[in-house]
């Protein structure tokens, strides 16, 4: 074992967006507490453009006060600098060597729990071992799902053994019934599904990978949606972006998608283009990705495509930076989405059984929880002292 003199997470450097900035700023320059609520409360947390005349305007603000100037000047200045570190989710570093002799460590609030303060970049650079050790509650969940449904109706399941395309399971998953899943049971994701409209294994993939601030930043979820629905041609220059982003209708929504298409249409080496994978993680905050904007340009006007569309290509994949998803985590998430869907579609007094105690988890009190079983005609009955015990049962 590494133990704790040779293990240690990693730490995040928390960097200041729109609302962040306004608070930090508005508060050290002595502005009132209910102006600084105002101002941040109409700015969206990812925006770079911080508070904008028309807000100015409706909410009445002397732009003429120094103070007031003076903190939208420097809020908009302070967007993307370092506020502080964070600690990694999972992100274990492991050495042969004292770990001590080799970074700056800190004591982490929880017991027994110590951080490095470098972030997994400067792991990266320095070529450490880093190690994601992360879980997902979902998976408690469903084991708990499957052990019920074994112990209470004999029925043996487990997520190789669900049945693959299940109409009745797609159908509710359209009508946006998915309180309590996984990955679609968010309000975007919610008011997304009766749009996009599943009906097979690959369009939940696309699901989970759409609703994210990069393909919203990068202008790709309205187009997808067009063509899906027939309102817009999906138009290919040539025939290799074809075969590149088919399966996408022509919108690079995944990672994979942005090197292959600087691969095959702009002449990048593999190399090169995982270069650009890893520059568009940080561009926000290093500007790293424009050095790649000439080459990726001129190499597929180079290749016979116009600079308009090289161009539209550059910041569709500007856009998604560091929020665009692996199309292999997609399907991997797809697939736990789709089965806990399954669950609720055929087994939801077991489903909500197997949720409540996995609690806590997901969006949703438990309250909501047991009300959405009883929408679907579920009986949750009270604790009984003579009966009940610790976890939920059927």
């Amino acid at each position: 074992t590494y133990g704790r003199q040779k293990s240690a997470l990693c730490a995040t450097v928390t960097r200041y967006r729109a609302k962040g900035a306004l608070r930090d700023v508005g508060k050290a320059l002595g502005l009132p507490e209910d102006m600084i609520t105002a101002l941040s409360a109409g700015v969206w947390g990812w925006s770079k453009e911080g508070v904008g005349a028309r807000q100015i305007s409706e909410l009445n603000l002397n732009m003429t006060d120094r103070r007031l100037r003076l903190t939208l000047d420097l809020a908009q200045q302070l967007m993307g600098a370092p506020r502080h570190l964070g600690q990694h989710p999972g992100g274990f570093v492991l050495t042969h060597d004292r770990l001590d002799e080799l970074v700056p460590i800190e004591q982490a609030r929880m017991a027994d729990r110590q951080t490095i303060e470098w972030d997994k970049d400067d792991i990266e650079a320095l070529r450490f071992m880093k190690v994601d050790v992360l879980a997902l509650g979902m998976l408690t969940c469903m084991a708990k799902g499957f052990a019920l449904l074994d112990e209470h109706k004999a029925v043996k399941l487990d997520l190789a053994l669900i049945e693959q395309e299940d109409a009745a399971t797609y159908a509710m998953i359209r009508k946006a019934d998915t309180l309590g899943t996984f990955q679609i049971e968010s309000r975007a994701q919610m008011s997304m599904l009766p749009r996009l409209k599943p009906q097979t294994y690959y369009d939940l993939v696309i699901q989970v990978a759409i609703v994210r601030p990069g393909p919203i930043q990068g202008d790709m979820v309205h187009p997808y949606l067009r063509r899906r629905e027939g309102k817009e041609a999906v138009v290919y220059p040539k025939p290799e972006l074809e075969a590149v982003l088919g399966k996408t209708l022509g919108v690079p929504l995944f990672q994979e998608s942005a090197m292959k298409v600087a691969i095959v249409c702009a002449g990048f080496t593999a190399g090169e283009a995982d270069q650009l994978r890893r520059s568009m993680a940080t561009f926000k905050f290093t500007g790293g990705v424009s050095k790649f904007k000439d080459k990726l340009v001129q190499g597929m006007v180079g290749n016979g495509y116009t600079e308009e569309f090289a161009e539209k290509t550059f910041s569709q994949l500007e856009g998604f930076g560091s929020y665009g998803f692996p199309e292999s985590h997609a399907a991997s998430f797809a697939l736990i989405a789709y089965a806990s869907a399954f669950v609720k579609c055929h087994y939801p007094d077991v489903f909500c059984a197997a949720l409540l105690n996995s609690q806590p988890m997901g969006f949703y009190a438990p309250a909501q929880i047991v009300s959405d079983a009883r929408a679907h005609g579920i009986e949750v009955r009270p604790i009984c002292i003579n009966r009940s015990r610790w976890d939920c049962t059927l």
